[in-house]
């Protein structure tokens, strides 16, 4: 078994299946640890082999695997079969077995689970994505694709750097209220979990059908892989949300 983190409120609904993992558990060497891509500088076997164990412990194969490209976009799209989706930060499915997946170092993770239409998003949010709305997009396309009612909807933000750790120019922190961020120094320090949180609500879903997860990943390096704090000596992480097959 390798540690995952899981989600409270997804676990709760019986026919969803969420996990992401973390820098420990893996087999390639210092700092990647735990590392799933294979763009950074990591051996392929490693990564091979390490997403093979956190594909093992959620219990999905390889070919069941759909990924967004992440261009930091606010384009989400319905997929029905694994494989890598070009120009996209997001993906949605009603398709049992299928599993969304989005690679993590920092930026916000975002998945969404409809109770009772079982279908389920899973967004890329980091600043750029947040600024143009790609968990309010994802709620539309869900609505548009399985009518979705975004009551129905529950939401969890995952860990990512919070608003304690991650610092800004005042370009990036114009494009926020400023009730998202604080000034620190000449700069500014945003917090984009509660803003997704802010527009998860905007697009109807209810307050308390959100969850965030506490952990910033830049202040946890015990824990997690961090771009901003590590740069290049940084791997990826992912997380996987599906719905099962029986």
């Amino acid at each position: 078994m390798i540690p995952v983190i899981r989600s409270l409120k997804l676990s709760e609904i019986p026919y969803i299946r969420f996990a992401m993992s973390t820098r420990h558990g893996g087999v390639s060497p210092e700092p990647y640890g735990m590392n799933v891509s294979y763009k950074v500088g990591d051996s392929e076997g490693n990564v091979t082999a390490n997403r093979q164990r956190l594909f093992e412990e959620v219990g999905i194969q390889q070919k069941d695997l759909a990924l967004p490209k992440q261009c930091h976009s606010a384009r989400a799209l319905e997929v029905e079969s694994g494989g890598q989706y070009e120009s996209c930060d997001g993906l949605v499915s009603a398709t049992p077995g299928i599993w969304l997946g989005i690679s993590i170092a920092d930026c916000v993770p975002v998945m969404l689970a409809d109770r009772k239409r079982r279908a389920v998003a899973a967004l890329h949010a980091g600043w750029r994505g947040t600024a143009q709305g790609i968990v309010g997009e994802g709620v539309r396309l869900m609505s548009q694709a399985f009518h979705t009612e975004p009551e129905d909807i529950v939401a969890f933000i995952g860990p990512s750097a919070g608003g304690c750790c991650y610092e800004v120019g005042e370009d990036v922190a114009a494009k926020f209220s400023p009730h998202v961020f604080k000034g620190r120094n000449g700069s500014y320090l945003l917090d984009l979990k509660k803003e997704n949180k802010l527009q998860l609500q905007h697009a109807g879903i209810p307050e308390e059908r959100i969850e965030i997860s506490a952990y910033c990943t830049i202040c946890t390096p015990n824990l997690f892989h961090s771009y901003r704090r590590d740069k290049e000596r940084s791997g990826r992480m992912m997380a996987l949300v599906g719905i099962l097959s029986s």
